[in-house]
């Protein structure tokens, strides 16, 4: 059975529910997605995704422990985090115990643990991951490219936040985004496993009830930059860390997302398949692994990849990214190429879709992307019959992906 689109009402919105039920096993899962309500939707670095590590703090009445100690009696799941565009809560219980899930988590929606001591606790272990964070020079790297690459847009800010600006977070401010982010009125729900609909409809009714309406927020498009810069980090390190990003104009909302996927198979996605890995590893041996993707999402669209190398590799490494970007882009692929990519994303489609969380996420990608619930099934329709000629088409087009931004971690 697909994973289907249904709706429910509460009070004056329509709510939107991807639903699937599957009865193999008597498991049930949950997720509570809150649009526009992620790291984009606010001013303070860090502020999302410690508003999420508050409520996986417990209740206040229960504290920390004691939420996770009845939790555990009962193998129940209940967690929350957020993402860039968006805040997810997430359920998870054997079907037997999905009843008192719900009833934990409308508790936990009640009464927060809005404490000094939980506070404290959050910030002492986000404080100590960006820490370790400082010697992790692959994300060190992929900070600088963000910055660099999104300048003077929200998505330049650090998502994690800094040490500084979690020192500054106040319990009034976590307050304040949980109860105008997490709304009844900005939710998707996603539901699958051994539950019916209307025990689903049952169950988000009573914790939807339990929500504000809140001001539904738009996060605004965001453009990468064209300017071909390049940053170095200095770090006492024994390899560069390449990260590299450009510009892709081609919006969530074309029709043809296949050729973009086929594109990006080809140019880093695919392991020893693509070019990258073949030009730079297996042919010249300078690094154990490169790869890039086009990521196509609501508020942005762009490349982005990565690589390490030996410090006295990393000129001809980077410049190496630049020829193959350039190379793909001036003459296309060849007919061999798309025959190969056809065979592996035709016959590696079963892979995708064979768990029932497979085929929920795929399902509300799909509508969360504006698109029909088959989208994915008419793409692969249109991979399977894509002639070369439109593939280097467009290819071709994109010459903005040749402007790209190198964000290196190296030694001085």
């Amino acid at each position: 059975m697909a994973a289907n689109l249904n709706e429910i009402t509460i009070k004056d919105t329509k709510v939107p529910v991807i639903f699937e039920e599957e009865n193999y096993v008597p498991i049930v899962s949950m997720q509570l997605v809150f649009k526009n309500a992620g790291h984009l939707s606010n001013t303070l670095d860090g502020l999302a995704d410690m508003s999420a590590k508050l409520l996986n703090e417990g209740t206040a009445k229960e504290g920390s422990i004691g939420f996770a100690t009845k939790l555990d009696a009962h193998a129940i799941d209940i967690s929350a985090h957020a993402t860039r565009e968006n805040f997810i809560i997430e359920i998870s219980s054997l079907k037997s115990e999905f009843a008192y899930a719900i009833e934990r988590l409308i508790t936990l929606l009640k009464d927060p643990n809005y404490t000094k001591e939980a506070l404290d606790q959050i910030k002492y272990q986000k404080i100590g991951w960006l820490t370790q964070k400082k010697s992790d020079f692959d994300y060190v790297a992929a900070t600088v490219l963000r910055k660099t690459l999104f300048k003077g847009s929200a998505l330049a800010k650090p998502f994690d936040g800094t040490i500084e600006s979690i020192k500054a977070i106040h319990l009034k401010e976590i307050q304040t985004f949980i109860s105008t982010h997490l709304g009844y009125n900005n939710i998707i729900g996603v539901v699958g496993g051994d539950i019916s609909l209307e025990e689903t409809t049952h169950y988000l009714e009573k914790i939807l009830n339990h929500l504000p309406k809140v001001n539904t927020q738009v996060i605004p498009n965001i453009d990468a930059s064209d300017k071909k810069e390049l940053v170095h980090t200095y770090k006492d390190t024994k390899q560069a860390y390449i990260f590299f990003g450009a510009p892709f104009h081609f919006s969530y909302k074309e029709k043809d997302q296949y050729k973009a996927k086929i594109a990006e198979y080809l140019l880093g996605g695919a392991g020893f398949g693509s070019r990258l890995m073949e030009e730079i590893r297996v042919k010249r041996g300078l690094t154990y692994g490169a790869y890039a993707s086009l990521r196509r999402t609501k508020p942005v669209s762009y490349l982005s990849g990565y690589l390490q190398t030996k410090l006295s590799t990393q000129d001809e490494a980077q410049a190496l990214v630049q020829k193959v970007v350039d190379d793909f882009l001036k003459k296309g692929i060849t007919q061999k190429e798309l025959d190969d990519t056809k065979k592996f994303l035709l016959g590696s489609e079963p892979l995708r879709t064979e768990t029932l969380a497979q085929r929920l996420a795929r399902a509300y990608n799909d509508y969360y992307y504006e698109r029909p619930l088959d989208f994915s099934t008419e793409q692969l329709k249109k991979i399977e019959h894509v002639t070369l000629d439109e593939m280097n088409q467009f290819i071709t087009s994109h010459k903005e992906l040749s402007n790209l931004t190198f964000s290196i971690v190296t030694k001085k």
